[in-house]
């Protein structure tokens, strides 16, 4: 190894195949790309004898490319988004099952997502669902600080919303099963039809409406509300916001697929990435989630949910295929992406 983690990950590492010459490890990576390529960077100097081909989508993409792959796997691992479609992975076979010798080190959100899915996923970091807002944008303009879901209806906010596309981004999944739960299905629709008045694009990828913000291309963006402190500690006019009527959060997941060409390359990124030295590695990258390892580091700026107004986000159910699929559908019919009308 090239890097200090050694010490730290003698006892995995004794579990834990050795390469007679270099191997690949095929990633999926559904995190922001800064993020990705960090960890990907100091995993190979870490494991020299392991070359990593990373792609990053996001976390629908991710799941539609190991679906379709189902028969011939071009993935060996699956790292980051939401958990969501990680339990779908896990309900369809699609990813390996796998007890983490980790998993006592790991809190016990974390440990549920194993345990709910058969140890076919499990998580690696948690935040909160909410909203990042263009403080000199609404300053300029005269518009109210939005404190609450129902504030984004106002009709002076046209056109100056953006949230991702639930079909390609987790974030805006969790947002449409927080709003369902939250409301109801029939009143989350009714909502969603409503806020569609005041949205200006549906975007592919969860983190871009708040960079959009801080840009200034666009007021608020919908996302999760350590995208939002990442773009705020780069310096931009951004206010992160939780909702007041309550919201709900991601458990950020990690799977190896069934099938996976180099399952033995998965696994030692798997235990690596399980590390609270690895997981140190995220807000250096500019990522305020909560890591999934009890000793790893919480940086200052990442958003205390102990002073959010959490749901029971219920992610057996809005995990499962059945339930995910009904929800894409309707939103596609009702909603569909057809910003403004």
């Amino acid at each position: 190894m090239k890097t200090g983690y050694a010490a730290a990950l003698a006892g995995a590492a004794m579990a834990l195949p050795a390469f007679a010459g270099a191997a690949e490890l095929n990633l999926i990576c559904s995190a922001d790309v800064v993020i990705c390529e960090k960890l990907v960077t100091e995993f190979e100097a870490a494991h020299a004898d392991i070359d990593v081909n990373m792609v990053r989508l996001s976390s629908g993409e991710a799941y539609a490319k190991v679906r379709a792959e189902a028969r011939n796997p071009q993935t060996d691992l699956w790292w980051g988004g939401t958990g969501d479609p990680h339990l779908q992975a896990a309900a369809d076979g699609l990813t390996m099952e796998y007890a983490s010798p980790s998993l006592p080190q790991l809190h016990d959100w974390a440990v549920k997502q194993a345990e709910v899915s058969g140890n076919r996923t499990v998580g690696v970091y948690t935040g909160a669902l909410g909203w990042g807002y263009n403080t000199d944008i609404f300053t300029k303009k005269g518009l109210k600080a939005p404190a609450c879901w129902a504030d984004l209806l106002a009709p002076e906010l046209k056109g100056e919303i953006q949230i991702a596309d639930p079909n390609s981004s987790g974030t805006a999944y969790t947002a449409l099963a927080t709003l369902v739960q939250l409301m109801g299905e029939d009143e989350a629709f009714d909502y969603l039809k409503k806020l569609n008045a005041n949205i200006a694009q549906y975007t592919k990828s969860g983190s871009a409406p708040v960079k959009a913000a801080a840009r200034g291309e666009t007021g608020l963006g919908i996302v999760f509300m350590h995208d939002a402190v990442s773009q705020k500690v780069e310096g931009f006019p951004i206010a992160v916001v939780a909702p007041c009527e309550g919201t709900g959060y991601e458990v950020g997941s990690m799977s190896i697929i069934e099938g996976a060409q180099n399952p033995d390359a998965a696994k030692v990124f798997y235990e690596w990435v399980l590390t609270p030295e690895a997981q140190n590695l995220m807000p250096e990258a500019g990522s305020f989630q909560i890591a999934s390892n009890k000793a790893a580091k919480t940086s200052a700026e990442v958003p205390d949910l102990s002073n959010i107004k959490l749901i029971d986000y219920d992610f057996a159910k809005y995990g499962s295929a059945e339930v995910r699929k009904a929800l894409l559908s309707r939103w596609d019919a009702e909603i569909g992406g057809r910003a403004g009308e």
